[in-house]
């Protein structure tokens, strides 16, 4: 009879929605983490690389066999141990034959394996064949020797490693990456011999820093020539923290005029180079760089020439220029972060990586000594009854002959155990020569003495460290080379500025009344000639260089500045300045200027109040402007005007009710900003109506002349007329003569 009070069970169980989906997710992430993505740190692998290694070596595609085809390898794995998708099975497989992405491939593929142009242009797996390379032994050699546990594949048929009894810290010497759940890792390859003689170091001095195992491992060892960068105390702060980055270089030489990349940073496309070189090209931002060929071929794989336009460009700084703004010059990410021999992920430092593979390999020389002194102290029991049985072999033949169930009684007359009895039973009779005895005997002997050599191994320290010392360096004479990444300290690349790439033309800088700016090619140009919307009319121009900047100045006294090379072309009306700036409300631009860094203007108001600056003082990087001229409420910017020499030249200042003035220049001052000093003299009462202010100002070189324009009538003024309007600054100047008092402009010869 069912209870009431409890509920019926209909053969499923109902849980909150959010509950299955924190439970599923969370398996998900355990999964992605401990068996796809990291890898452990005991062999270095993650399960499918694992798994493609075994099964290689079961299909017996050890170094000296004949490869199969990768198909084959591919079948079995997925069919035993692996049931995912066969084109990621494939790909790991290829990935640990490239020489260009592993540092010791593990396998030794025939085929089109890829490129280092594309890695991932590898032939079908049914045309390409591959088999392990010697290297792979450190992984398998011992892996017949108790020195692994072994855990049922998906389907419970087979068994399969739960890792690899590596014999290196695989780890270090290929490297990986992987993405998880919420973690990442990123781990370079490094140098065999480097890294052995870490291990062998701290092996000897379980005390050394990290600081003092990097005097072994100088940093990554890529598979590629290009240079490390990165400064060694950089390199020995990554290896502390287990996290960080590495910056790697291309290297070059000159052959002739022509410059050859011969090496690429790890997994950098020649051809990705190319495209990113030929783009600056196409943008014409290379000026110093005339073309570039890539000459890459079997016996060179990296070879990418550049020609430069001629033989006095710095190629050092081109060469900065390129690294720093293409793949040339490249960072890595490093993050040590791999699962432990207790089975959880953690980001580990060196020494702490170290140390515990070392611990790895001591279990795993342990499980081996074990494993084999279990095999020889069986064998000494089974030649112990063998022996037993030799010496009274006509007593052992008659129980054979006459008892029904020889064993026990072959146990209960030499006193032997159930196993040396049955041992004797399978003994071919040929084997019990007279000279047997003797070999009996000898391999007794022989074994007597490998059980103590194992008996003091296992029960001391010091011989098990010696012998892990030894193996390790046994396997870095046979596996071991030099380095291939070199370790240069140099700073990291810095980019030319744009302007010193633009070409050096000149160009006329027209601004209108409207704000609409452009820029003609050369210096000839007549910019009240050129075509203006209708309406709209020629307000400014300044005559300078493609690689300069354009600078403006408005109404408020704000300036602003582009790149020259940035402006439209002449040809059409231009683009309206308030695209590239913001002005401040009711402010216009008052004009356009350009010259070089150390070029004077003189900034004057129309209230006479002035002084010269820099034209770098001009320049500014903010959409809205700097602040630089300070005027007085109510008065206007006039135009900047160019100083020649800032010693000899002199300062004629006009008023519009016919004063002029002239000075030295030098009696005003140069400042990077402000409102500067009085010019000339105008009555408070005259300036604050507006009946007076400054019509117009010009700097006249020492002995030059001058021509005031008013209306349609012009007045000519040479040094020496110019000396009769001479004052003290900030005086009231002379009158003009009748007719020529409503000065428009001035211009200087």
């Amino acid at each position: 009879m069912t209870d009431p009070a409890r509920p019926a069970f209909h053969g499923f169980e109902q849980i909150p929605l959010h509950e299955y989906a924190e439970r599923a997710y969370l398996d998900y992430s355990m999964y992605v983490v401990l068996d796809r993505a990291l890898p452990f740190l005991g062999d270095g692998l993650k399960p499918v690389q694992r798994r493609i290694i075994y099964a290689m070596s079961e299909l017996g595609l050890n170094a000296g066999a004949k490869p199969k085809k990768s198909a084959r390898t591919v079948g079995d794995v997925i069919g035993k141990y692996h049931p995912h998708g066969d084109s990621a099975c494939y790909e790991a497989l290829v990935l640990m034959a490239q020489p260009f992405s592993y540092r010791y491939p593990l396998i030794e593929g025939q085929g089109n394996f890829g490129s280092p142009d594309d890695p991932k242009s590898f032939a079908a797996m049914r045309y390409t064949e591959a088999k392990l390379t010697p290297i792979a032994e450190v992984l398998l050699g011992e892996l017949g020797q108790g020195t692994v546990e072994w855990s049922p594949n998906f389907d419970g048929t087979l068994e399969e490693p739960s890792w690899l009894p590596a014999r290196l810290p695989h780890l270090l010497l290929n490297g990986t990456t992987g993405i998880a759940v919420g973690m990442a890792t990123d781990i370079p390859p490094h140098n065999l011999n480097e890294v052995v003689s870490a291990c062998v170091r701290l092996l000897d001095d379980p005390e050394a820093s990290t600081r003092d195992l990097c005097e072994h491992i100088r940093g990554p060892d890529y598979p590629t020539a290009a240079e490390i960068i990165t400064p060694a105390a950089d390199l020995v702060a990554m290896y502390e923290s287990g996290s960080g980055s590495v910056r790697a270089r291309a290297t070059y030489v000159k052959e002739g005029q022509n410059i050859v990349v011969t090496a690429l940073p790890y997994q950098v496309s020649p051809s990705k180079i190319m495209e990113q070189i030929a783009q600056q090209l196409r943008a014409k931002k290379l000026p110093w760089l005339e073309d570039l060929r890539d000459e890459s071929d079997h016996q060179n794989p990296v070879r990418l020439v550049l020609v430069p336009r001629s033989n006095r460009v710095d190629i050092d700084a081109l060469m900065g220029h390129l690294m720093a703004t293409t793949d040339l010059e490249k960072s890595f990410r490093v993050n040590l972060n791999v699962i432990g021999l207790d089975g959880r992920p953690q980001v580990r430092g060196l020494k702490a990586l170290l140390g515990e593979w070392l611990q790895f390999r001591t279990d795993t020389l342990k499980r081996r000594l074990r494993h084999r002194l279990d095999k020889v102290e069986r064998r000494l029991h089974l030649l112990e009854g063998l022996l037993i049985a030799f010496l009274n072999l006509d007593e052992v033949i008659r129980i054979i002959r006459t008892e029904d169930e020889p064993k026990p009684v072959l146990m209960a007359r030499f006193g032997l155990s159930e196993e040396q009895a049955e041992y004797i039973l399978e003994t071919r009779l040929k084997q019990l020569a007279r000279l047997e005895e003797m070999k009996i005997r000898g391999e007794q002997d022989e074994l007597a003495r490998e059980r103590e050599t194992l008996v003091a191994t296992l029960g001391s320290s010091a011989k098990l460290k010696k012998l892990l010392k030894d193996e390790l360096l046994a396997d870095a004479r046979k596996f071991g080379d030099a380095r291939k990444s070199p370790l240069v300290a140099r700073q990291a690349a810095q980019a030319i500025d744009e302007t010193e790439l633009v070409p050096s033309e000149p160009v006329t800088i027209v601004l209108s009344q409207k704000g609409w700016i452009r820029a003609a090619k050369g210096h000839d140009v007549d910019p009240a000639g050129l075509s203006y919307r209708e309406g709209d009319g020629l307000l400014s121009f300044a005559r300078g260089r493609s690689n300069q900047q354009a600078a403006f100045i408005d109404s408020t006294g704000r300036a602003y500045s582009t790149p020259a090379h940035t402006l439209p072309s002449a040809r059409g009306n231009g683009e309206p300045l308030t695209g590239r700036f913001t002005l401040p409300s009711g402010a216009q631009m008052v004009a356009t200027l350009a010259g070089e860094a150390e070029q004077r203007f003189l900034l004057v108001s129309s209230f006479g109040y002035g002084f010269t600056t820099r034209f770098e003082n001009f320049i500014g990087r903010n959409k809205s402007g700097k602040a630089l001229f300070n005027p007085d409420a109510g008065a206007s910017v006039l135009p900047p005007v160019p100083v020649n020499d800032p010693a000899s030249d002199w300062v004629v200042a006009v008023t519009s009710s016919g004063h002029l003035l002239a000075f030295p220049l030098k009696e005003l001052p140069e400042l990077d900003k402000g409102k500067g000093n009085k010019l000339i003299q105008i009555p408070p009462a005259r300036l604050k109506s507006g009946e007076e202010v400054v019509s117009a100002v010009a700097v006249v070189r020492q002995g030059g002349e001058a021509t005031l324009y008013c209306g349609a009538r012009k007045l000519g003024l040479s040094w020496r007329d110019l000396q009769a309007y001479e004052g003290a600054r900030a005086s009231r100047g002379q009158l003009l003569p009748r007719g020529f008092q409503k000065v428009d402009r001035i211009e200087v010869a």
